[in-house]
């Protein structure tokens, strides 16, 4: 089973952040936003709080099965 929902753009898009101010903000690379974003990469749990943290959300609100 792997995550099908994936909000993160949405959300760094409602913030006016680039994929790069968004991985300075969370500590990884660009390619690592932009794998994500894709679906291609599953972050960790640590980076998905990292995310929740900087939108201020949940995490569900941001990845899902």
């Amino acid at each position: 089973m792997g995550l099908t929902k994936n909000q993160l753009r949405a959300f760094r898009e409602s913030l006016g952040l680039t994929q790069e101010k968004l991985a300075e903000r969370v500590q990884v690379s660009r390619q690592t936003i932009i794998s994500i974003e894709g679906g291609k990469y599953v972050p960790s749990l640590e980076l998905a709080l990292k995310f929740a943290h900087t939108f201020n959300c949940q995490v569900e609100d941001l990845f899902g099965i």
